[in-house]
């Protein structure tokens, strides 16, 4: 049984979906509430495949309506090429427009002094998908250190999250802080990008206490009950809404040597073992673009097939599913290698390795987290922008 939050957020979600205005319309879609706050600035833009205007791209979009964008500022899988999972991305120049790309994704995570000297403003513009170990969000926290530090206003285009419906997991435990668990924040986070970065100021969680001068141009006609369709894939193991949906739960079989489907056509929809009995359903992971060298590459894997979650409602649901992870673990033969040492980063902790090998069903497990999913709603209430 689902603790009294995730019932809340049942409710909550089955009340309604969306708006009687017409569909969600992201920051960068709402020049009128932009345009004139950049005039005569120079800018730098944290952006990627997913920062689009329409069909333009948002550096090409402001260019041609006469913002001086200085430099481009790249996250994981790179500004436009939808690098490989875990790639270095390294520095560079954007072939379309000749301005230079600093990448947050290999040698440095946070802008340098000298890439926001001549610069009055960063805008940031990523789809996120509302998971903690979603990179993103990290990128933005060390983007508006760097904006505080240097007295750089920081601009949000926020987005649409498709999984802002709910909020649920584990909350991380900062003595186990990696760029996969930046803050103190479930698993999934249930905030848009916006609402996230007024509570990194709010909760004082830049060094020293530190804030950053923070503007968001906002959504319209979004609330958290909405389900919101993403218009572009936001990386390349995500490539449609079951996968995005899944993830958040699925993302912590990376912490296994399971695999959950890198390297074939339908990343984060599966997840199996050439371990597992053969009931009737089987995959092989190869090297692909959008996985070069996935776990268990070459090896069938007998498993389960969630490609089929939307149309049979598994989701979206607002709650993770544990039950996929502790079935895996129950089926698998060979305890002692189930886990990996990424487990650990990806929980935050050791708590969550612990409490699965200790025979913990998912409902005793969730149970453990009702008290810091409580403090949590709290702490999220005072920066939501869309109710």
């Amino acid at each position: 049984m689902r603790h009294l939050l995730t019932f809340l957020l049942i409710i909550t979600f089955i009340s309604g979906c969306g708006s009687d205005n017409g569909g969600p319309v992201p920051g960068a879609e709402r020049p009128e509430e932009y345009m004139k706050m950049l005039e005569g600035l120079a800018v730098g833009i944290v952006a990627n495949q997913t920062s689009m205007v329409g069909e333009t791209h948002l550096v090409e979009y402001l260019l041609e309506n006469g913002v001086n964008v200085r430099v481009i500022f790249a996250p994981e899988h790179g500004y436009r090429e939808l690098a490989a999972d875990g790639a270095h991305i390294g520095d560079g120049t954007d072939a379309a427009t000749g301005i230079a790309v600093r990448s947050l994704y290999g040698a440095r995570n946070k802008p340098e002094p000298g890439d926001l000297a001549d610069l009055d403003a960063v805008i940031y513009d990523i789809q996120d998908v509302g998971a903690r170990f979603y990179t993103y969000i990290s990128t933005l926290h060390y983007v508006m250190e760097a904006c505080a530090e240097n007295n750089v206003r920081c601009i949000i285009f926020d987005r649409p999250n498709p999984n802002g419906f709910y909020f649920d997991g584990n909350i991380a435990d900062t003595a186990y802080r990696s760029f996969v668990a930046m803050h103190p924040v479930p698993v999934v986070h249930g905030m848009t990008t916006g609402e996230y970065a007024r509570m990194i100021n709010g909760e004082k969680w830049l060094p020293g206490g530190m804030q950053c001068e923070l503007a968001i141009i906002k959504c319209k006609n979004y609330n958290h009950r909405t389900l919101y369709e993403l218009p572009v894939k936001p990386s390349p193991n995500l490539p449609n809404m079951t996968a995005v949906y899944l993830y958040p739960s699925l993302c912590f079989f990376e912490g296994t040597n399971i695999s959950l489907g890198r390297g074939t056509p339908f990343p984060f929809q599966v997840y199996g073992s050439p371990l597992f009995p053969d009931e009737g359903f089987s995959f092989m992971p190869e090297s692909v673009p959008a996985s070069v060298s996935p776990p268990l590459l070459g090896v069938k894997c007998y498993g389960v097939d969630l490609r089929n979650a939307l149309e049979e409602k598994l989701v979206p649901s607002p709650g993770l599913n544990f039950d996929w992870l502790t079935d895996a673990w129950t089926r698998y033969p060979e305890k002692d290698k189930f886990f990996n040492a990424y487990f650990d980063v990806l929980a935050a902790g050791p708590v969550l390795r612990e409490q699965i090998q200790a025979g913990m069903s998912p409902a005793e497990i969730r149970a453990t987290w009702k008290e810091g999913l409580e403090k949590y709603a709290g702490t999220r209430e005072k920066y939501l922008i869309y109710r």
